[in-house]
């Protein structure tokens, strides 16, 4: 079917609410046809609070201080972790739905009085308490500060007219990281003015302040050290990070309370361990979540099939498609129009397809609608000021919204993905949870008025305090659906919105993109940023959504693509595009298709090492797309690059986000040496190169000692069994791996099916060994045999396991069909040698 009258028609009317947003956006000069909240609340400083110890109460996990009409909290939870709470006078310190850990195990620590001061200790942080004014210093036990208030305005924290606030002292060369999911260009926020507030910002700029997500926390890198911060307060706020002075930088919110929590490293992975402890782990993705995906908002159920069937026709790698809002009827959420139902038949009828569904919050009113009956029945929507259900205008038209601040109403949103996950939907993308309503006017800006409430009659949550939980927790519902109707299946939730923690429940795309250099350029900081915030599932809409690219656009932003942690093309209904142009990889002629076809089975090949990188996520918070100055920390020419980033520990990817480059500089961080992935060539770190870069090119170097463990390419990740592991070596010394295997489905790995080995390559004088240590043999693998790749080695003389000699022979073809042989490929100087994974000996390269 085509786009309806009617669904035309709401397009435009969607425009139109856009279009209106003009007027309040006036701060934002370059962004000024994207919706934006209400104007920015400044912080009075002539009206800051004036706060002082007065009495003194020790805890059992830290101290409690009277500060005559609050009262402030200090807990240790961890050697590395303290929370910060100022509260109302006999009110409790507070925690939010986006904490996953409570039950900490209090260290040891000790409370000194040193002077007028309070000091509390860990056996890592030195908590220095200045009781007058009340201001707080952490410091390493070296006696060096981490990170202090700032006392230069007569107050480092408290509440102005209602509003939470803390200052912070900064010096020169202190940089700041994370804060979800911002836009603009720079990587490094120090110097920038930022917002949360989660905003449906369709076609956003570079300076557009609110986006869709919101995660109060970030991190500082000082004198090399890092720690974070994560204010965990859910109200719409604000960070003046070093953007008035040099001296200070603070962050406030609208309302709520104060309540922050410190996490002291000194390396930036361990302040994400630590955070993501507190916050709470991703899960280990099912693994077909992390091939491509393809998507239109406005595909017709004839060409959902008929593209999927073009990827197999033409042999470039997919494994999903997305059902945009198209497949409901007349957008009524957790219904089928019949013709998309068939449609997810078709697919599904090919091999190796997997289906996601889009979900809106939004329940259209109509009497005749069992949703909307139901939900009214039982009093599970959110409400205007004087009690009645808040009703506003989305896809569907009128609607009402599930009040998922009630667990109650998450678990009835849980059973009704019935609908959808029993007709074959693999996966659900949750969409317009801002939450988004159509009407921009003086009172309301895109969203519920801020007076409406979530709750129950006595215990009412403002609007204002839970609009940015709001997405968290229809995430959690979304998740739990597949605990309901797919229990053991891996979940997979898409969500455009978030708040701190909902890395748990959800990968997050970062929503309505566009086709324009900017967006390809801002992509990778916003995305590295995300990362540092918790969140190692994210991406990008390939191509971008709104608008169309051109050919060398596109080019390289599947360059980009193919190296997200979450791939998936996805544009805009051609409704609402000048140029009606698709963007399927072969949708701009053999050249762009042949380029786009090598970076995505590039992907399908390295989806053993991109698995290896989610399992690390899982266990240790560790994003898959890292800033360079995560993983080089002492070296001071990463800490404001943009444009380049780490894919996993072993790669290195400078793509080109300029339109029209045919050169650019790369720099190559110190502390180790790196190899060009496509010539082999070496370089030594810590220097700047310029390399051209050709249409089809994307630089990507990789660390000397690496393994990187790939396969054969296949047409969707599960085609065939992995027998065979490629092990892609470039060894000076020792080059080492721990690969991680388990069935990628289902969650037996938590009950230990699953396999670990280690993995090395040495050398050893003029001599390369090869050894393996399983240190966990819990699954039944289908793995035969490995190939050592080595890179840049001599033909070797013999190669030999025990007493047994490995065969040598002319050519690759030959050697991928023997066990126990090997290949040198005289022109490259590469070594291919087929071990099988259950030699019981080393095998030496001589």
């Amino acid at each position: 079917m085509g786009i309806s009258t009617k669904n035309k028609a709401l397009k435009v009317f969607a425009s139109l609410a856009v279009a209106t947003s003009i007027s309040v956006s006036a701060a934002l000069p370059s962004a000024l046809a994207v919706t934006q909240p209400e104007a920015d609340t400044p912080l009075q400083k002539d009206h800051l609070q004036k706060l002082s110890v007065k009495g003194i109460q020790k805890l059992p996990n830290g101290v409690k201080l009277d500060l005559g009409t609050n009262d402030a909290y200090i807990r240790v939870f961890a050697k590395d972790l303290v929370k910060v709470s100022v509260v109302k006078k006999g009110e409790k310190d507070p925690t939010s739905r986006g904490i996953a850990k409570t039950n900490w195990k209090t260290p040891k620590f000790s409370l000194k009085n040193k002077g007028t001061d309070l000091i509390l200790s860990t056996e890592e942080l030195n908590v220095s308490i200045k009781t007058k004014p009340f201001g707080v210093k952490f410091m390493d036990k070296q006696g060096n500060v981490i990170n202090e208030d700032y006392m230069g305005n007569g107050s480092t924290s408290g509440y102005e007219d209602g509003k939470p606030y803390v200052f912070k002292k900064t010096q020169e060369g202190e940089n700041f990281y994370g804060f979800g999911e911002q836009a603009g260009l720079d990587l490094n926020k120090r110097g920038k003015s930022l917002g949360m507030w989660n905003t449906d910002a369709y076609s956003y700029t570079k300076d557009t302040k609110y986006v869709y997500t919101t995660i109060p926390f970030f991190m500082g890198l000082k004198d090399k050290k890092a720690y974070g911060i994560f204010f965990d307060n859910t109200h719409r706020s604000y960070y003046e990070m070093a953007s008035e002075s040099d001296d200070y930088y603070y962050f406030y919110a609208n309302g709520g309370s104060l309540t922050y929590y410190f996490a002291y490293g000194p390396q930036i992975s361990d302040v994400l361990d630590r955070y993501t402890q507190l916050t709470g782990k991703m899960e280990v993705p099912a693994e077909w979540t992390l091939g491509l995906h393809q998507s239109k908002w406005g595909y017709t159920p004839e060409e959902i099939v008929n593209v999927a069937k073009t990827y197999r026709d033409k042999k470039i790698p997919l494994d999903t498609m997305h059902f945009d809002i198209d497949y409901m009827n007349e957008h009524r959420v957790f219904t089928w129009d019949e013709n998309y139902k068939k449609a997810l038949k078709d697919l599904k009828a090919m091999p190796g397809f997997k289906a996601i569904a889009i979900n809106d919050p939004g329940v259209k009113v109509d009497e005749n609608y069992d949703v909307y009956k139901e939900g009214t029945a039982k009093d599970y929507w959110a409400k205007n000021a004087d009690g009645t259900p808040f009703v506003g205008p989305v896809w569907a038209g009128d609607s009402v919204f599930p009040d998922f601040s009630k667990k109650e109403v998450r678990d009835w949103w849980s059973k009704k993905h019935s609908v959808l996950l029993n007709e074959g939907i693999d996966g659900m993308w949750n969409d317009m949870n801002e939450p988004a309503v159509f009407v921009d006017n003086d009172t309301q800006h895109h969203t519920m008025p801020l007076d409406a409430y979530f709750g129950t009659e006595d215990h009412k949550i403002p609007h204002t305090e839970y609009h940015n939980q709001y997405g968290h927790d229809e995430n959690e519902a979304t998740y739990n659906a597949f605990k309901v109707n797919k229990p053991g299946t891996r979940p997979f939730v898409l969500t455009r919105d978030m708040y701190a923690g909902s890395q748990r429940w959800a990968a997050l795309w970062t929503g309505d993109n566009a086709s324009t250099w900017e967006h390809l350029q801002m992509s990778l900081p916003m995305n590295m940023n995300i990362g540092l915030s918790g969140v190692a599932f994210v991406g990008n809409d390939i191509g971008g959504f709104a608008q169309r690219p051109t050919p060398e656009m596109y080019a390289r932003w599947i360059e980009v693509g193919a190296f997200l942690p979450f791939s998936r093309i996805h544009y805009d209904s051609d409704a609402k595009a000048a140029v009606k142009q698709g963007q399927e990889p072969w949708a701009f002629g053999p050249e762009i298709e042949k380029i786009s076809k090598k970076y995505i089975e590039m992907r399908y090949q390295l989806l053993p090492y991109l698995y290896n990188e989610f399992k690390e996520a899982a266990d240790t918070g560790k994003p898959v797309q890292q800033p360079l100055v995560y993983q080089f920390q002492n070296d001071e020419k990463t800490y404001n690059i943009s444009d380049q980033y780490m894919f996993g520990d072993s790669m290195m990817l400078a793509p080109v986000v300029k339109e029209g480059q045919t050169q650019r500089d790369i720099y190559l961080p110190r502390g180790t040496k790196w190899i060009n992935y496509w010539t082999g060539q070496e370089y030594n770190g810590g220097q700047t190169i310029s390399q051209n870069v050709a249409l089809g090119d994307l630089p990507i170097f990789v660390k000397k000692n690496s393994m990187i463990p790939t396969r054969d390419v296949q047409q969707y990740t599960d085609e065939k069994p992995l027998t065979n592991l490629i092990l892609d070596t470039y060894l000076d010394q020792k080059a080492s791996y721990t690969f991680y295997e388990d069935d990628g489905k289902t969650y037996q790995y938590k009950q230990g099916k699953f396999n670990q080995t280690n993995l090395s390559v040495l050398r050893q004088g003029k001599n390369v060994v090869f050894t393996q240590q399983k240190m966990a043999k819990g699954y039944e693998s289908k793995l035969k045999q490995y190939t050592l790749k080595l890179h840049t080695v001599n033909k070797p003389v013999k190669v030999q396991a025990g007493n047994q000699k490995y065969t040598a022979v002319q050519t690759l073809a030959e050697n991928q069909k023997k066990s126990r042989s090997y290949f040198y490929d005289n022109k490259n100087d590469i070594l291919y040698v087929n071990i099988p994974v259950d030699e019981q000996s080393s095998v030496r390269i001589k």
